[in-house]
């Protein structure tokens, strides 16, 4: 085993290697708990659907407990994707200057090791699902599939991003499962809107290991739009905004979902105009900023479902 003191070269500098338990530290590595930008990315969908179908049934008093089981399932189960994610890529990660110090391919754990690590993570993720109905919980096991097979689709296509797309956007589906143990067009088009908002950010994310990628056989969006990545950044944020427009509209929203969605999509347009694939740390800085974009939808759809909820009367 190598020191569980020595830091993953792209995640320097957070909590996790500064105050957590030495023997703690590969496996809060593991599931990503030093850099937690993609459990809060995996968050946004869920809590984009526990408000808009909350205001859409006019009743919010289960919105507090979707909030807070969202927000744990989402740290628990992303953690949980990244250790498969890191079992399964342990070859290629030791072939790439960004990942060749995570924990598996620099010895802190073994595979065997970080295998039992996902199943206690998944068991945590579960008792969070059994707290839904029996519609809810069948729609977040369904899931599974997608995140098992995402980790081999960079070997095979160049859009593994429309995979994690796929993944990372189940939570649009879970609020309408939660609310009303049905799964409609308002939920799709949610669905929809969220894998394009993916795909776009995670091409900007895969800019930083273009070269790497190339010499190993890894494919990327990032590699096949390479010097056209505005122009597609434009166009999958674009569907994200009509999409998630189109949802909001069936729902019937309010102006502060709309005064949401307008601030999310100026924040998209900000992106779009930053974007310089030649600037790995740039690429990383507009990837991350992602959060604060769902957050301001995020705003707007849970002011909406408040009004729409009673709390504050219609005008």
């Amino acid at each position: 085993m190598s020191d569980a003191a020595a830091r993953v070269a792209d995640a320097t500098g957070n909590w996790v290697d500064r105050s957590a338990p030495l023997w703690s530290r590969p496996y809060l590595r593991l599931s990503r708990f030093d850099r937690p930008i993609g459990s809060w990315l995996l968050l946004m969908p869920c809590w984009w659907s526990a408000a808009l179908a909350s205001g859409m049934a006019h009743d919010i008093h289960q919105l507090p407990k979707m909030i807070a089981l969202f927000f744990i399932g989402a740290f628990v189960m992303r953690g949980a994707g990244c250790t498969w994610n890191d079992i399964t890529d342990r070859d290629l990660d030791a072939k790439v200057e960004r990942t060749r110090s995570r924990p598996i391919p620099a010895g802190q754990v073994t595979a065997k090791q970080a295998f039992a690590f996902l199943v206690l993570q998944a068991l945590i993720g579960l008792a969070v699902l059994l707290q839904f109905n029996t519609f809810a919980i069948a729609t977040g096991v369904a899931s599974l599939g997608i995140v098992a097979a995402y980790p081999f689709m960079k070997r095979i296509t160049y859009w593994p991003q429309s995979v994690l797309g796929l993944a990372f956007s189940w939570g649009a589906l879970m609020g309408f499962a939660v609310v009303f143990g049905r799964i409609d067009a308002t939920a799709l088009a949610l669905y929809a809107g969220s894998i394009c908002w993916v795909i776009a950010y995670d091409t900007l994310y895969a800019h930083q290991d273009t070269e790497d990628d190339a010499l190993i056989g890894v494919k990327s969006t990032a590699l096949l739009f390479g010097e056209r990545t505005q122009a597609a950044l434009t166009l999958f944020y674009g569907l994200a905004v009509l999409l998630i427009g189109a949802a909001l509209a069936l729902a019937g929203a309010r102006w502060p979902a709309w005064l949401g969605l307008a601030a999310f999509a100026l924040h998209l347009v900000w992106q779009v105009a930053r974007t310089d694939i030649s600037d790995s740390a740039l690429c990383l800085r507009l990837f991350k900023s992602n959060r604060d974009a769902g957050l301001l939808l995020f705003a707007g759809l849970l002011v909406d479902a408040i009004m729409r909820g009673g709390v504050i009367a219609p005008s």
